[in-house]
């Protein structure tokens, strides 16, 4: 009990700690900074059509990266041991993924497909798709993306094998760049059974293959 105390304490300074630093710019200093940028592009954000642009760009912008105010782990923290023997994996497909490069904060649009296979617990299937909503909204590469959410899940429910799989395309290489309108980026990460036994693998790249 004791050592779960000062978890939960620690958590809390974190939380705190993480409040203060995002504290440190407030929404005018924001809003400021939205139009230097519109005056440098070339436009004149007094005008009419733009006048509230700059505070609607930073509700905006925080809808966009909530993910650095949400705790991943305690999105997982509800889960149920009654698995009546059940020891296959289980998979969800097709979570849309919305997130944003790291490089040129553009939109990366896609979905992603995670597989689990449990030990003792499951967790609602909805609890998948928050953890990937968690860490999509924050400034990412789809790499570092894929393994957030794999070390997670194989972490926080102590599973036999995670499978995480993202789909997307990067407006940074559509609109801009290279322009390649149709190129899009798959990444794959496994751990536990996943990458140690080739049949779970196969059979869970068949699984989300299919329509």
């Amino acid at each position: 009990m004791k050592l779960v105390k000062n978890i939960e304490e620690n958590r809390s300074i974190i939380n705190k700690v993480s409040d203060k630093v995002s504290d440190k710019v407030s929404d005018k200093e924001a809003e400021k900074a939205f139009k230097t940028i519109i005056e440098w592009i070339g436009e004149n954000p007094e005008r009419e059509g733009l006048r509230e642009t700059p505070k609607r760009l930073v509700k905006a912008f925080k809808e966009y990266f909530q993910g650095y105010t949400q705790d991943v782990k305690s999105l997982l923290s509800k889960t149920f041991s009654d698995l009546d023997g059940y020891d296959d994996m289980v998979v969800e497909k097709n979570i849309t993924v919305e997130s944003h490069c790291e490089h040129h904060i553009a939109p990366i649009i896609g979905v992603a497909h995670i597989a689990y296979i449990p030990k003792n617990k499951i967790v609602g299937l909805s609890k998948l798709a928050r953890v990937v909503e968690a860490f999509s909204k924050r400034l990412q590469t789809q790499e570092k993306l894929t393994v957030q959410i794999a070390k997670t899940l194989m972490n926080t429910l102590d599973a036999r094998g995670v499978a995480v799989t993202i789909d997307a395309t990067h407006q940074c290489m559509t609109m801009r760049g290279i322009r390649k309108a149709k190129a899009s980026t798959i990444t794959n990460y496994y751990l536990g059974l996943f990458k140690e036994d080739l049949s779970y693998q196969n059979r869970y790249l068949n699984f989300i293959s299919n329509k």
